[in-house]
């Protein structure tokens, strides 16, 4: 059995930083959703169990960062430059099936963290 531990969400003002971070236990590719109040999860970014390819999507690029530490199993989020749409509450996931991907839907990985309130005020 997988777990997924995230830390790190809070409340923060327009333009400021937050670093989640994700205790795993075990290495695997992982991936960072979020789901805003009355929206769908959707795809923030991903890292390869390796930590060798990170991919974020564009309306994250260049504000947000996806890092991980092996020797912890732990992966990180850092998020810069917040605005308030990206305020949600953000999980952590893990495939276990394929280290070298980064999947961008929700059915591509196994288990997931418990989630962590962002809320970035204006």
């Amino acid at each position: 059995q997988v777990q997924l531990v995230e830390s790190g969400g809070g409340l923060v003002q327009v333009g400021g930083s937050l670093s989640l971070s994700c205790a795993a236990s075990g290495r695997y590719a992982m991936g960072w959703f979020r789901q805003a109040p009355g929206k769908e999860r959707e795809f923030v970014g991903g890292i390869t169990r390796s930590g060798g390819t990170t991919y974020v999507v564009d309306s994250v690029k260049g504000r947000f960062d996806i890092s991980r530490d092996n020797a912890k199993n732990a992966v990180d989020l850092q998020m810069n430059s917040l605005k308030p749409e990206d305020t949600g509450v953000y999980y952590c996931a893990a495939n276990t099936r394929n280290p070298y991907a980064i999947g961008r839907q929700l059915s591509e990985y196994d288990y997931w963290g418990q989630g962590t309130q962002v809320t970035v005020s204006s």
